[in-house]
């Protein structure tokens, strides 16, 4: 049998397919939200779930949650003297449903189809994998958190040509998903989103509010005290559920303090992380190259979902109500197990075909040529844009970029900056090339990418047909806080040229953030734009400059125009 799950930031669960539904298991407690809260006592007992996030008010130090969003990183985390990695962590809910669904179905489960967010990149994929697979588990489908819920939804549908809009806040990450269903297929179209954003942030936005209301300096409050803080403020957010005004009650020291919130107030708080909830919704549909007005149902997923001030944001930017007849908090669960009956090909469900995307642009670096013929490195040329349908292979001809050049280093990227220092590093391929003048030689690069998040690269020199070959097995590669701490410190200290004045800056980060939101001929159109400006830069003459910012903001903003929703 293979089950299906939800690992996820806040809560996670596991459920089959009976043979005509999904049903979720309930847990050693007899519900089916499992929290993502482990907790480590003296004597090393482990504790999982909802003991855990008890224990937590208590234990602060020896009690960790919300560690997904940390997949695929290096970071580590302290459980009283022991130490743990995001992996090791999730491996341990896994293993902790896997042994619920064993004793609930008095079978042993061998395989899983594991859930993730969306936006995940491939490391985030592959570390959730590995969790599993250190769980016990087979786990040879790794799908989509949107993609789960929509199948979830799309199953039920007759009509052919139905398009949906998933929005995903979960407790730590929020995704948004445009996909079609037309006869017997499930297409996804376009996927975006943000691996900081959700429930856990709007939690947050209570705690600062209480704090600065009783006028406390966060500095002051140790982490016992303050897990207290935190847990009255998550109270208070579900108490809005019942009423426009929730009260946040918490003791620190000696003193019992009260605080009554009102949900206009508290709405009002939230407007920074309302609006960060636009730009994926924007850069979805605009990739999916659709209108607004072309979905035909909104579907609402992740229990964030449930906040009275999310779902009213989201009739108000979608003119409608937004479908939420199947449980936010259980709907990727059901998907995730209509998947696995899917890979088992079950009766019921085997001939729904389902198609997913790449969320991320993976692509190598190169040379361009400025005015006056000099080579700048370090550029980004995309080889498979987010957002193609997989699987997907593609190939790029690159060439020697000076003379006597002896070898082609094909530096293996994922991202969407312009620049390669920007995006994320995979891996890379060197190849011997006969010597010659600049340009004589080439290499074809070729990308494969599948379902599974497995990339394969392909270096064939075309003169002498030598070829070498790289499956990215990505490991940790995010940078870790003292890294980024010692990255920002070394910036500081250089000069600020005049490229960098501050309307100059200003255009060049719109650029760059346009460009990152760009596919195809549009990107390369803005790369163009900004190398011409950069190049009037260089001049510093402040007439020339002048006149070709103002000719790059008009153009700037005949984009930003074009893409209203």
């Amino acid at each position: 049998m293979i089950v299906g799950i939800d690992l996820g930031t806040t809560n996670s669960l596991i459920s089959y397919f009976d043979g005509e539904k999904a049903v979720i298991i309930p847990n050693k407690l007899g519900k089916h939200l499992t929290p993502s809260v482990i907790s480590v006592d003296k004597d090393n007992n482990v504790y999982v779930g909802e003991t855990a996030r008890e224990r937590k008010s208590t234990y602060p130090d020896d009690t960790v949650s919300v560690f997904k969003r940390s997949m695929g990183t290096n970071k580590v985390f302290h459980l009283g003297e022991k130490e743990f990695s995001a992996v090791e962590l999730s491996s341990i809910i896994l293993k902790s449903l896997k042994e619920d669904a064993e004793a609930y179905l008095e079978t042993e489960i061998e395989e899983a189809v594991i859930s993730v967010p969306a936006y995940f990149n491939d490391a985030q994929r592959k570390a959730t994998k590995k969790a599993g697979e250190m769980a016990g588990f087979i786990v040879e489908r790794i799908v989509s958190e949107p993609t789960a819920a929509a199948i979830a939804y799309g199953l039920d549908k007759k009509n052919a040509d139905t398009k949906f809009l998933v929005f995903d806040l979960g407790g730590g990450t929020f995704d948004v998903s445009i996909l079609e269903l037309y006869h017997n297929i499930m297409e996804v179209r376009a996927v975006a989103g943000d691996n900081y954003l959700g429930g856990e942030d709007f939690t947050q936005v209570l705690v600062q509010m209480f704090l600065r209301e009783k006028e406390l300096d966060e500095k002051d409050i140790d982490r016992k005290t303050m897990s207290h803080i935190i847990r009255a403020a998550e109270l208070c957010k579900m108490g809005f559920a019942d009423s426009k005004t929730s009260v946040m009650k918490c003791k620190i020291g000696d003193e019992v303090y009260e605080y009554e919130v009102n949900e206009d107030d508290y709405e009002a708080s939230c407007q920074i992380l309302l609006n960060k909830i636009k730009k994926p919704v924007e850069r979805s549909l605009k990739d999916a190259g659709i209108k607004l007005k072309d979905i035909d149902e909104v579907i609402l997923v992740g229990g964030a979902t449930k906040l009275s001030i999310v779902r009213r944001f989201v009739s108000r930017l979608f003119g409608r109500i937004p479908n939420t007849s199947i449980n936010p908090d259980e709907v990727v669960a059901v998907g995730a197990a209509m998947q696995a009956a899917m890979k088992e090909r079950n009766e019921a469900v085997k001939e729904m075909v389902l198609t997913d995307v790449c969320p991320f642009t993976l692509g190598t670096e190169v040379c361009v040529t400025r005015q006056g013929g000099y080579k700048e490195p370090g550029h980004y040329l995309p080889i498979i844009e987010r957002n193609t349908v997989i699987p997907v292979s593609r190939t790029e001809r690159v060439y020697t970029a000076s003379d006597n050049q002896t070898n082609i280093r094909v530096q293996i990227l994922q991202g969407e900056s312009r620049l390669s220092i920007n995006n994320v590093y995979l891996g890379e391929i060197n190849v011997p090339v006969p010597i010659g003048p600049e340009g004589k030689e080439a290499v074809d690069i070729t990308y494969t990418y599948d379902v599974n998040s497995i990339l394969e690269v392909i270096v064939k020199v075309v003169s002498t047909k030598v070829t070498k070959r790289m499956v990215i097995k990505n490991e940790e590669t995010d940078m870790t806080d003292e890294e980024i701490e010692e990255r920002l410190a070394s910036l500081a200290e250089l000069k600020i040229p005049p490229r960098e004045q501050e309307e100059n800056k200003l255009l060049l980060f719109k650029g760059e953030r346009l460009y990152e939101e760009a596919v195809g001929d549009m990107r390369r159109l803005i790369e163009s734009r900004i190398m011409e400006f950069e190049s009037v830069l260089d001049t510093q003459d402040k007439l020339k400059i002048q006149d070709a910012r103002e000719v790059l903001k008009e153009f700037f903003e005949s984009i930003e125009n074009s893409e209203e929703l």
